[in-house]
């Protein structure tokens, strides 16, 4: 039985266990260029035991940044920095992945610690766009220009650009970002995607974008290498996305190359009541497992061992994605070892043997 210390085989790339650092935002780039900070925040969750390592949102061009602290892979001059880190991640243990993104009308934002609203263009903001001309709401009311059809393959073009740079600085593990309302995911919800073109509309019409883009990387991307994608699974809004349709796009993901789902929910309209408790969105990581035959990621409030253990065992995902208690404890993975009787599993780093 699989639990939550087995190595997990997606394609040519060996995970040492289940437990992987999900993507959140430092908002500590340059220009879209990492530094220091991403080497030790990253490196230190490797140190500590984690299988995967999954950087955050990365623009695949400056005005799909969430703010002007976003990484980016548009440029060459990005990819130097992220070979160093990844040599690092894997000489201890870890495989480094990058979660590509749009934010779409959610971007041109100031960094949280200076209040997260919309930045004017004098500011350091620029115009965003959209599938439809509608603004996100609350702190985020710059209206975005709608995307023509010119607009969408340029958008796509440039993840193909930035998953082949993603391969040239070393990742082996790539997630594109359709969730928490960025531009792959608001062009799957109703509630923002008003357009009465071949890309809105019906179904089959909103899942075009995210599907193209799929194959767009998927061509760009090693075959060797996982694909995956982090989807929302509900937009907890009646009339919006949904988990009815999200089992049905990761069927056709799946045919299209994608290797798993990360389960995620929400973002794409603000004052949304979503009944958060521990594990609360593991369900949607079972039943897309289970009816679209694709293996899952869960994520949400999973910080304890046993629970994460659980989750594995009984098959509600392959994989749990782990965010804020990997920051509070960084080594979080060798004491879930120690604590659930997988010590073998998973040696002490050995300048750290005597610590645990």
């Amino acid at each position: 039985m699989d639990h939550l210390f087995s190595p997990l085989t997606l394609k040519s790339v060996t995970l040492r266990n289940r437990i992987g650092v999900a993507p959140m935002c430092m908002y500590e780039a340059v220009d879209g260029v990492t530094g220091d900070w991403h080497l030790v925040h990253l490196g230190s969750r490797a140190i500590g035991g984690c299988g995967l390592i999954i950087a955050e949102a990365t623009g695949v061009e400056p005005e799909g940044r969430i703010t002007p602290g976003c990484p980016g892979l548009w440029d060459d001059r990005q990819v130097e920095p992220l070979v160093k880190r990844n040599r690092f991640l894997k000489a201890h243990g870890a495989v480094a992945g990058i979660q590509l993104a749009h934010a779409g009308r959610k971007a041109s934002a100031a960094v949280p610690a200076k209040g997260g609203a919309h930045l004017s263009e004098g500011d350091g903001g620029w115009q965003t766009i959209a599938p439809s001309a509608i603004a996100f709401g609350d702190d985020l009311m710059k209206v975005p220009r709608e995307m023509t059809e010119a607009d969408i393959a340029s958008v796509q073009g440039k993840f193909a650009a930035a998953a082949r740079r993603a391969a040239a600085a070393g990742f082996e593990w790539v997630e594109l970002h359709a969730a928490h309302g960025y531009l792959a995911h608001q062009f799957l919800s109703p509630l923002s995607n008003h357009r009465q073109d071949r890309y809105g509309g019906s179904f089959e019409n909103r899942i075009r974008f995210p599907i193209e883009t799929v194959r767009s990387v998927r061509a760009a991307w090693p075959e060797r290498l996982p694909l995956t994608v982090r989807l929302s699974c509900t937009d907890w809004v009646s009339g919006g996305w949904d988990l009815d349709q999200c089992v049905e796009l990761a069927r056709r993901l799946k045919a299209e190359g994608v290797d798993l789902i990360d389960c995620s929910s929400g973002g794409v309209v603000p004052g949304v009541k979503v009944p958060v408790a521990p594990g609360y969105q593991v369900p949607f990581a079972e039943r897309i497992r289970r009816e679209a035959g694709i293996a899952t990621a869960a994520v949400g409030l999973i910080t304890e061992p046993r629970q994460a253990d659980q989750i594995v065992r009984e098959g509600k995902a392959d994989l749990v994605l782990m965010a804020r208690e990997l920051l509070r404890n960084p080594y979080w993975p060798l004491h879930a070892a120690r604590a659930l009787g997988h010590s073998a599993e998973m040696p002490s780093p050995a300048p750290y043997a005597r610590m645990f």
